[in-house]
């Protein structure tokens, strides 16, 4: 079991070192994600962008309400990102034929091509960001990071961000969300 500061460190000869697991999860979480947002960025994308193409090419037709239920953010939340979206040409907006006061969301043929380009940026930065593992180690890694975030109540496939930008700071499950896992 790690401590977060050294046991017996002298304090007053150098400043004391954060050595837990949570540290360490925080540390390489916050690099992990401003390597993604620059290497997104190049696709003229931001992470929330590709969360919801992500999201939309897994559940075609689904609703702006239900989208927003699933990311635990309020709706106009999703409308911003939607009309984003909307207006680089990646998604459409069709009438719901089940509730004409609805719109299902569909990726363009654009918003597949740009999709398709990042499964190919997250493949790098997997890579990249996992290269000083192996194979059994990546999944053994994986696997104990699913429990913590399942033990945490965190929702599978949605970055906790989102919530952090409108919606509930918490992260953690609605009720009325859906689990989805990450590609």
């Amino acid at each position: 079991m790690s401590t977060p500061w050294q046991p017996g460190e002298d304090r007053e000869a150098s400043p004391p070192r954060p050595q837990g697991t949570a540290f360490l999860l925080a540390q390489i979480g916050a690099h992990a994600a401003g390597r993604f947002a620059e290497r997104v960025g190049q696709l003229g994308l931001a992470p929330p962008d590709v969360g919801v193409l992500r999201m939309i090419a897994g559940q075609p037709g689904r609703s702006q309400r239900s989208l927003a239920a699933e990311l635990g953010v309020v709706p106009s939340r999703v409308v911003t990102l939607i009309d984003n979206l909307d207006d680089k040409g990646l998604v459409e907006r069709r009438r719901s034929t089940e509730d004409r006061r609805n719109h299902a969301l569909y990726l363009s043929a654009e918003g597949q091509r740009v999709l398709d380009a990042i499964w190919q940026v997250a493949s790098a930065h997997e890579e990249d960001v996992c290269s000083a593992l192996d194979h059994d180690e990546r999944a053994q890694l994986t696997a104990l990071l699913a429990r913590i975030a399942d033990q945490q109540g965190l929702t599978p496939g949605v970055h906790p961000g989102y919530r952090t930008r409108g919606g509930s700071p918490s992260g953690r499950r609605s009720k009325t969300s859906t689990k989805q896992s990450m590609p």
